[in-house]
């Protein structure tokens, strides 16, 4: 499987997880969504905050890129996060429209990188002002385990309240040799 197959595998896993738990959150209430399980992001809707931040965070960053991809044009009209832990949404309906309309953003972006597009270094500054040049393709592997991560705390902190989310292993998707990307 080439890189960007792997990569556009990867955005196809995110929006169809993404919609899993999503699906299995609303099924809560909101306070139950908001309490704190003393998780690193204390609540299940602040850990899917927490996601959609660090995504934006990123997407901004991977904006600047100089192949200039136009699926990220809308992410850089958008303010920044102030931190990783802000609260962008305060309720699951809202923060799921965002979060399939980042999703799709995701999806057309992936289609659009090349493999040159991938040796690329990105220079970026860190949230705390450090500067660093670092493998674009590393970092787009990065952006992908960091929503695997939470994606795993919340479906515990689901499990925990009794929802279940159901199969959330790549491998699921993962093509069969003969239908590769």
């Amino acid at each position: 499987m080439s890189r960007t197959s792997h990569i556009r595998l990867m955005a196809t896993y995110n929006e169809w997880m993404n919609a899993k738990v999503y699906e299995a959150a609303r099924s809560l209430s909101d306070e139950e969504l908001s309490a704190d399980k003393k998780a690193f992001f204390g609540s299940i809707l602040g850990t899917l905050n927490h996601v959609t931040a660090g995504d934006t965070v990123w997407l901004k960053r991977f904006a600047k890129h100089p192949a200039n991809h136009s699926a990220l044009e809308s992410l850089r009209q958008l303010p920044d996060p102030k931190s990783l832990d802000q609260l962008l949404f305060s309720n699951i309906r809202e923060l799921s429209v965002h979060r399939e309309w980042l999703d799709r953003i995701i999806i057309e972006w992936a289609l659009a990188i090349t493999e040159p597009d991938l040796d690329h270094t990105l220079n970026y500054t860190s949230m705390k002002g450090v500067p660093a040049d670092k493998s674009f393709y590393g970092l787009v592997m990065h952006f992908f385990n960091h929503q695997t991560h939470h994606r795993g705390q919340v479906t515990t902190l689901l499990s925990q309240s009794g929802v279940d989310v159901g199969d959330t292993d790549l491998v699921v998707l993962i093509p069969s040799e003969s239908h590769i990307l």
